[in-house]
């Protein structure tokens, strides 16, 4: 592992304290990604997100620096991740309960330190003691490095997803049992 990196999860009140540092790391790694990756957006996505029950964050850094985050919260009984589902899915599979269904949103690692282990890391601190079933996560089919490396952690794809949100792209829905 690297010298020096710390992993550290925070609260929703904590998370608020960095939201700058978030939003600048995501806007490096999207950075050319377009309008869908914007600024505005992403400000509004964090916002809703960081209030949900459950949501925790769990970051990565180096010297202080933060390198790497990534977040997730518990998909309610009435929740619109499945909005945009393309079917066929297995019979049940939208069905929440608020304790079945724990949903990655968002995994980050700066551009300089990947390959190193941190998503990795990363991912397993946050989902290590989660109580749901199983964990969902929305892939690019395009982002082939991060579809390699879901798959070698386990993960196994579904279908896919299209938000409704505007401009929003075709997402691989990624299912593991945690």
């Amino acid at each position: 592992m690297i010298e020096g990196l710390q992993l550290r999860h925070h609260s929703a009140d904590e998370a608020k304290e960095i939201l700058d540092q978030l939003v600048g790391l995501y806007l490096e790694v999207y950075a050319g990604g377009g309008e869908f990756y914007s600024e505005d957006r992403y400000r509004r996505q964090l916002d809703l997100h960081i209030q949900r029950v459950g949501w925790e964050l769990a970051t990565a850094s180096v010297d202080e620096a933060l390198v790497g985050y990534i977040y997730g919260f518990p998909l309610p009984r009435q929740t619109r991740w499945w909005d945009g589902i393309h079917q066929p899915v297995p019979p049940g599979f939208t069905e929440e309960n608020g304790k079945r269904t724990f949903a990655l949103s968002e995994l980050l690692v700066h551009p300089a330190w990947r390959r190193q282990g941190i998503a990795k890391a990363l991912h397993d601190a946050l989902i290590a003691d989660r109580i749901e079933t199983r964990a969902t996560l929305l892939v690019r089919p395009d982002n082939i490095a991060a579809r390699m490396a879901y798959r070698s952690w386990g993960w196994g794809n579904v279908t896919e997803l299209q938000p409704a949100w505007e401009n929003a792209p075709v997402f691989n829905v990624l299912i593991r049992a945690i």
